[in-house]
């Protein structure tokens, strides 16, 4: 199953800075779910400056287990970078 990941960051002054100290870890964490075939797609949501104010993933799980254990094991949900993580299934249109 796939699904849609946006996860809005915290919004305090701190709140890029301690972003930025985690980044590395999230990306190599989310380079093993790429290597493992799990990652789609995913990027940084922007504000109108161009600052990173959250994210946007989209990835395949093939069970719900696996999912909820991504939710319990990302650098930002675990170092608490996001606020709200909202998770949605998604199926891509053929087209």
């Amino acid at each position: 199953m796939k699904y849609i990941v946006h996860a809005y960051d915290h919004t305090d002054a701190g709140a890029l800075d301690r972003r930025m100290a985690v980044r590395p870890d999230h990306i190599t964490y989310v380079g093993q779910l790429k290597k493992n075939g799990q990652f789609i797609l995913g990027g940084a949501l922007l504000n109108p400056d161009g600052n990173m104010i959250g994210s946007m993933i989209m990835l395949d799980f093939e069970t719900e287990t696996q999912l909820q254990n991504y939710l319990k094991t990302d650098p930002y949900i675990v170092q608490n970078i996001w606020d709200k993580v909202d998770v949605k299934p998604f199926r891509q249109a053929d087209v």
